[in-house]
């Protein structure tokens, strides 16, 4: 079988933003959905690296001999509201709660807050989980994990549709929009996700 890249989800917005930015790998990337796995994972950790790795290793265990596994945990912290949702953000509410119900639950819980006090971060923690039989010069080198983060603020209502989740309330000043109207390309380029996944990609390179 040659070698592949497997991402632990089933998100099809993530794997769009997955592939564009994971393109110059030259290796073909699919959900693990595509790949036929899944696996029963318990998301038992107390920070975003933690569950990641949770994830790619479990899926890692299903994988085939070349599979490189790639996991992320992300969410989006509110400082007025303690870092919530936090490692719970795909959980907030419920995970079938639809995130049209979850922005509108954020947007009301920070009512009457002054844009100085609504600062929030989106971060992504990737986890990576090698093949096994390289010559590897370290054990732990078949597993990192590697962090992006991007700052901004949440805004009073949803605007935008080139996003998912909780992107039409996340604003960043710089663009003076929510990241859900921003293009494909900005997105990527600025985004947790798009920083974690680069930060990824070098890390890769170094090892295969």
């Amino acid at each position: 079988m040659s070698e592949r890249i497997l991402f632990a989800t089933g998100n099809e917005g993530k794997m769009r933003e997955v592939r564009m930015i994971l393109e110059n790998m030259n290796i073909p990337v699919l959900s693990m959905k595509e790949a036929g796995i899944d696996p029963v994972i318990e998301e038992n950790g107390s920070t975003f690296e933690e569950n990641a790795l949770i994830k790619a290793r479990a899926v890692a265990a299903c994988a085939g001999p070349q599979d490189i596994v790639l996991a992320d945990d992300s969410g989006l912290e509110i400082d007025h509201l303690n870092k919530e949702p936090g490692i719970y953000s795909a959980r907030y509410m419920g995970e079938d709660t639809s995130y049209r119900i979850k922005n509108a639950n954020l947007i009301k819980r920070l009512d009457g807050v002054p844009k100085e006090q609504r600062t929030a971060r989106f971060v992504c923690a990737i986890a990576a989980v090698l093949p096994p039989g390289r010559k590897y010069e370290k054990l732990e080198d078949r597993e990192f994990v590697v962090r992006g983060t991007i700052e901004g603020y949440i805004g009073w209502e949803e605007r935008g549709t080139n996003g998912f989740g909780y992107d039409p309330i996340f604003y960043v000043d710089e663009f003076g929009c929510s990241t859900a109207e921003l293009d494909s390309e900005t997105k990527n380029r600025i985004s947790h996700r798009g920083k974690a996944l680069r930060l990824c990609e070098e890390r890769l390179k170094e090892l295969l």
